[in-house]
């Protein structure tokens, strides 16, 4: 079966880089530019999985340099596609320059009034619709259509130079015109042509009741209980039967639930530093591993994409640069007297572990168990919750890190995509299938628009993204039996 997954991965990564050369030739150098950068960075992906279909093993440290190498030349090809966009403007944006300069008969274009229809509709009030409307201007968006929305407005229009001056610019005279009372969205509509959205600020998200707090603060111990569940059952024994037995599975116990606390510490710390409010975490309990990890929401509009984006990412890179840690520090300490005694087939669980192992602990793979210390069992458990919610889908991480680099239409699709794969996988693990009901049900939706939707992050954040995604890649998926041969793990 992981033989089968291989090659399937293999040939959706060639399919998907056709696909976009497909739809990058007529968009000329620029087109090719960008599809060369995807490219870039699936290379390693393309190599590390080609090589496991072909049975070679992969040393670890080539792989490693394969990730910097391409990261790098990631960057230095955005630069150089930014460089190449500055020096050629796009069709349409040429078009807007030319439909706002003069009239037919030479006199200077003005912005459009608003209708007699657009002030009655308008679920704004006529007056602050007015004063609305003195905000735009020839040099940062110009509005040129009024239509009624929700309870507010859409102000169609052409955007006058980059997208994050123009909106700062648009919401200091917001504020300082209506004080606090409404919300500035630079987004794009369905035909992809910019558009200013404004909602009264009382649509703003709401903060988390004292119920819902209650909700947290329960669901966090019964986490901490689960943790020592699978701690128990790691040493053999069944908590549930044996509570006499809990000083023993305490502190592994404690150690698997700080990977959940690290992982949220992450979250909340780059939160404060945006200055956005992020909601408790709701922890997912699960006997199997201990936790999914936690639920959060935003409980105020966040500015940009990249805030969604930095305050994504760093939970799981807090989580699992400590579960690297945890992991590589439990193989280093391992000798034949640890506690934990692990079949050797263990190991070919995960790409990543399975090939650190076998570079740390040597021939002592081709037993059939191996001591272990139980920080590496820790860390390699936080690794798997970790690279679960780095799955690009909805609201976990990882869905809203592509909702960040790569916009909410690809994010929707790759939602779509991994609750897929994850119904497949479920054939063969249950654990799939649960999981892939908890994104259905609770996480499927998308994140809200940033209030500046059309500004992407820079390269370096699209890099650590794809990054984070081929780590999640390396941990969930198992060794093939040809590869796990070659590396002599099991044998």
């Amino acid at each position: 079966m992981t033989d089968i997954t291989t090659d399937v991965l293999l040939l959706a990564a060639l399919a998907f880089l056709g696909w976009g050369f497909y739809r990058s030739r007529p968009l000329g150098k620029l087109g090719i530019l960008a599809w060369f950068q995807s490219v870039v960075l699936m290379g390693p992906w393309l190599i590390l999985f080609g090589l496991m279909g072909a049975g070679v093993a992969v040393n670890l440290a080539s792989v490693l340099f394969l990730l910097v190498g391409s990261v790098a030349l990631y960057v230095f090809l955005g630069r150089q596609l930014r460089t190449l966009a500055s020096q050629n403007p796009p069709i349409n944006l040429k078009k807007a320059e030319d439909a706002i300069s003069t009239q037919p008969d030479g006199t200077p274009l003005e912005p459009a009034a608003l209708s007699a229809e657009a002030l009655e509709s308008a679920p704004i009030p006529a007056d602050d619709l007015q004063q609305l409307k003195g905000i735009f201007g020839i040099d940062t968006f110009f509005a040129t259509e009024t239509i009624p929305y929700q309870d507010g407005v859409i102000f169609k229009g052409n955007l006058r130079g980059e997208p994050d001056v123009v909106w700062e610019e648009l919401t200091q005279k917001l504020e300082k015109t209506l004080g606090d009372r409404y919300r500035l969205f630079l987004v794009q509509n369905p035909e992809s042509r910019p558009v200013v959205i404004i909602l009264p600020s009382r649509n703003d998200p709401k903060p988390s009741t004292v119920s819902q707090k209650l909700l947290a603060v329960g669901l966090m111990v019964a986490t901490l209980a689960t943790c020592c569940t699978t701690a128990g059952f790691l040493l053999q024994f069944d908590l549930f039967e044996n509570w006499g037995r809990l000083p023993e599975a305490l502190p592994i116990g404690l150690g698997l639930f700080s990977v959940l606390i690290v992982h949220e510490i992450g979250h909340q710390v780059m939160a404060r530093h945006h200055k956005v409010k992020f909601s408790w975490p709701f922890f997912l309990p699960a006997l199997q591993i201990g936790s999914f990890g936690a639920l959060n929401r935003f409980e105020s509009l966040f500015p940009s994409r990249k805030v969604l984006f930095d305050v994504a990412f760093s939970g799981p890179a807090a989580g699992g640069i400590y579960s690297m840690i945890l992991l590589i520090v439990g193989l280093v300490t391992s000798t034949s007297n640890s506690l934990f005694k692990v079949p050797a087939l263990f190991f070919q669980g995960s790409i990543l572990v399975g090939t650190l192992a076998r570079v740390v602990l040597g021939d002592a793979l081709h037993e059939s168990f191996v001591a272990v210390n139980p920080l590496m069992v820790i860390g390699w458990v936080g690794l798997v919750i970790t690279a679960l919610n780095l799955m690009p889908a909805g609201q976990l991480d990882g869905g809203r890190m592509v909702q960040a680099v790569y916009g909410r239409k690809v994010a929707g699709r790759t939602t779509v995509v991994t609750l897929i794969f994850l119904g497949i996988a479920s054939l063969v693990n249950p654990l799939a299938l649960y999981w892939a009901a908890i994104i259905l049900i609770l996480q499927r939706d998308l994140e809200r628009p940033s209030l500046n939707e059309l500004t992407e992050p820079d390269d370096a954040r699209a890099a650590l993204a794809l990054l984070a995604l081929f780590l999640m890649i390396t941990v969930l998926i198992p060794l093939t039996p040809s590869l796990a041969g070659r590396l002599g793990i099991g044998m």
